[in-house]
């Protein structure tokens, strides 16, 4: 099968983790560990990966080096940073995907451009979670002090901004040249470098935002016709009543009952809607769940599969 894998960008970065190069590589060789075992298994890999986490940082760097080093240095913007963080986090997913496959097998990355609308109304609702985690009582002062928008994020608070949904992915034509080589290819990273046309509908341009991965990816896997989308997180399924002593795990439902329950847009949400979306226009399987039973999920067997092929909800 072709299968289209995306990655959360805290699988990469867990949460209350130091933010070091060596964390992230140390959860980079776990992934590649378990994304090799798609391609043993005889499938065509394309794989895509968050960046919340990492974006932030990169801000935070920025950000730091205009106050404390050189106020006339303007911070890259957040599409800038966005192309440096698919040019990170894909050189480390080569590697170590490298160390685990055959020398055989060809890895490539692809800098991604994804555009959005301009008149998204994502610009006014910020959602898009990034950077490390804050206590409420410094998310409050950040806010205060920087002008950011900062949500909870389960037990703690993050930087949020805008999320727009992606309309077009520019690097198709060279993805599918690669993926019909037999290439496994990382595209659409941090989902894909927001890009927007101007006023004048003829220049392509930057925008501040962060577009959400799993709508990215799973646009990417009805562009290059996927078999199967996963997206890997780090809970083992999908729940209803997630942290309640009421919790029930989904095996299996119908995208028109998913709509129904109702998820956390900064969170289960946009994976959720984006497994929907895939499942409904391709008649094909999209599977939500845990990064280490990414084997498993190939094989039918594991996470939360949202399927036109049955109708209500099968629980666990």
């Amino acid at each position: 099968m072709r299968v289209v894998v995306a990655l959360g960008g805290n699988a990469l970065q867990r949460r209350g983790e130091a933010m070091t190069a060596d964390n992230q590589r140390a959860n980079v060789k776990i992934a590649a560990k378990q994304l090799a075992a798609v391609t043993r298994l005889g499938h065509n890999l394309v794989m895509c990966h968050g960046n919340g986490p990492q974006v932030g940082l990169l801000g935070l760097q920025n950000d730091a080096y205009a106050r404390l080093v050189d106020s006339t240095v303007t911070p890259y913007p957040l599409d800038v940073l966005g192309a440096q963080t698919e040019g990170m986090i894909g050189y480390m997913i080569e590697q170590e995907l490298g160390n685990e496959l055959p020398f055989e097998v060809p890895i490539a990355t692809i800098l991604t451009q994804t555009e959005v609308d301009p008149k998204d109304p994502a610009f006014a609702n910020p959602t898009k979670f990034v950077g490390p985690v804050y206590t409420k009582e410094e998310g409050d002062k950040l806010a205060a002090d920087r002008g950011w928008t900062v949500k909870a994020d389960g037990d703690y608070y993050r930087r949020v901004v805008p999320s727009p949904k992606p309309k077009r992915i520019f690097e198709m034509r060279p993805i599918r040249w690669l993926i019909e080589k037999g290439v496994v290819v990382v595209a659409a990273g941090g989902g894909g470098i927001p890009t927007m046309y101007d006023e004048t509908g003829k220049t392509l341009v930057g925008v501040e935002a962060v577009i959400d991965k799993d709508l990215s990816s799973a646009l990417l896997a009805r562009e290059i016709d996927a078999d199967y989308f996963v997206i890997a997180t780090d809970v083992a399924s999908v729940f209803v009543g997630w942290g309640t002593p009421d919790a029930k795990a989904i095996k299996m439902a119908h995208p028109d009952e998913m709509d129904k329950l109702g998820f956390a847009a900064g969170s289960m949400g946009p994976k959720v809607e984006a497994a929907c979306e895939f499942a409904r226009l391709t008649g094909k399987r999209a599977v939500i769940g845990a990064l280490e039973d990414i084997e498993e999920i190939v094989k039918g067997n594991a996470g939360t599969i949202i399927t036109t092929e049955v109708n209500g909800i099968v629980w666990y």
